[in-house]
């Protein structure tokens, strides 16, 4: 599962998240950590929690099977844990391979910014997080030059 850390990078980079069927999210609050400060993980499904878009956003709807008493919360008040097809996807055209290192580590490489760029990590949802936060990052600096 992609780092807490960076799914918070990406969203703070304008990452943008429409809820689905299938996807992971926490309730970004301390309120929500357990002891060892650790947020709990939620997947949206139709069983138990489901996504409600109205006029004014979406709103996650919990269908009484949590551990404690909470109706719905904002996906404003949310973050988004992204898989690591969803990151791959997103990463679209500027996508070239995942492949493991000697070590053992993940590295997807890709094409920012006109150059080919490789991204490690210890799994495949954070060398893909890692990838998509370099293309979001290289992408707003191009639209500041073009401003």
């Amino acid at each position: 599962m992609i780092d807490v850390a960076l799914a918070r990078s990406l969203h703070e980079a304008g990452l943008r998240w429409h809820p689905a069927t299938g996807d992971r999210f926490l309730i970004d609050s301390a309120a929500f950590e357990d002891e060892d400060g650790e947020a709990q993980v939620f997947t949206i499904s139709e069983m138990t929690i489901e996504a409600h878009t109205y006029p004014t956003g979406t709103e996650l709807g919990f269908n009484g099977t949590t551990e404690w008493a909470l109706d719905s919360v904002s996906t404003e008040d949310s973050l988004w844990l992204p898989r690591e097809d969803q990151l791959r996807g997103l990463l679209g055209p500027t996508f070239h391979a995942l492949t493991r290192s000697e070590a053992g580590d993940y590295e997807v490489s890709t094409t920012i910014g006109g150059e080919i760029q490789l991204f490690t990590a210890p799994d495949a949802e954070n060398a893909y997080g890692s990838a998509l936060l370099a293309y979001i990052d290289e992408s707003l600096r191009l639209e500041q030059r073009l401003d």
